[in-house]
């Protein structure tokens, strides 16, 4: 994430990112189904690779995403050690979706793609 010269330029791109329900879901899948891959995600959501890839690189740019590679794939997770802001953020999501119904089925295929490692990874 890059360091704004302003604090509130900081938050305003945190809001940004979560201003799109899509990166909403993405966020909130991640959340509870813990570290994906973006073949992943677009398989659980429904949506086209270029689509998720995007969303995801909004989300790691305003810091509520690291990203790691592995081959030619890279896999999204919630970072561990981050600002109070990005932490309030991301337990906001994770209050508000937790009760979306949705939102178990979402996990649960993700879930089920990433275990039966369905987008050609073999861990």
């Amino acid at each position: 994430m890059q360091v704004p010269a302003y604090p509130h330029e900081g938050i305003a791109a945190l809001f940004k990112a979560v201003s799109d329900p899509t990166r909403v879901r993405i966020l909130a899948t991640i959340v509870f189904a813990g570290e994906l891959c973006v073949c992943h995600v677009e398989k659980a959501l429904g949506l086209s690779q270029s689509r998720v890839s995007r969303h995801l690189t909004a989300l790691r740019r305003a810091g509520l995403l690291i990203d790691r590679r592995d081959g030619a794939w890279t896999y999204y997770s919630i970072p561990r050690r981050t600002s109070t802001s990005i932490r309030s953020t991301i337990a906001i999501v994770r209050k508000a979706m937790e009760s979306e119904p949705e939102l178990e089925s979402l996990v649960a295929r993700a879930i089920a793609v990433r275990d039966g490692q369905d987008c050609g990874v073999r861990r």
